[in-house]
């Protein structure tokens, strides 16, 4: 059902963390399944200078959230927002259909730090 990078992410996923200060960050969840994404973003010059995540959830939902990073880590803003939950999928080589909603926890998280920072970031999410 898992492919082996997908299990490679999930038993080592990379970026994970917070970011202090961070200038937006995105929070997510998912109520059928339970999965919870909470995300950071550092932006210099328009370019993502830091990624940084905190995940609850199933092998998938990690492991999504931690390919996704290492896709947008030091990418333009708005290059990084055209990476879609297709693109993830692919990424992991592939998802099956009863996992493929766990690809858009992150994206979600990371669309809604990207709003929070456009906004001016809030002093309760940092």
């Amino acid at each position: 059902m898992y492919t082996d990078i997908l299990m490679d992410h999930f038993q080592r996923p990379r970026n994970v963390g917070e970011i202090p200060g961070a200038d937006g960050v995105g929070v997510v969840g998912d109520p059928g399944c339970g999965d919870h994404v909470k995300m950071h973003i550092k932006v210099e010059r328009d370019f993502l200078a830091d990624i940084k995540y905190k995940v609850f959830g199933c092998p998938a939902a990690i492991a999504t959230t931690s390919i996704f990073t290492e896709l947008v880590k030091g990418k333009r803003l708005e290059e990084a927002g055209e990476i879609t939950d297709d693109d993830i999928a692919a990424a992991l080589g592939g998802l099956s259909e009863q996992k493929i909603h766990c690809s858009n926890l992150a994206t979600r998280a990371f669309y809604k730090a990207v709003l929070n920072y456009i906004a001016g970031g809030s002093p309760q999410n940092k």
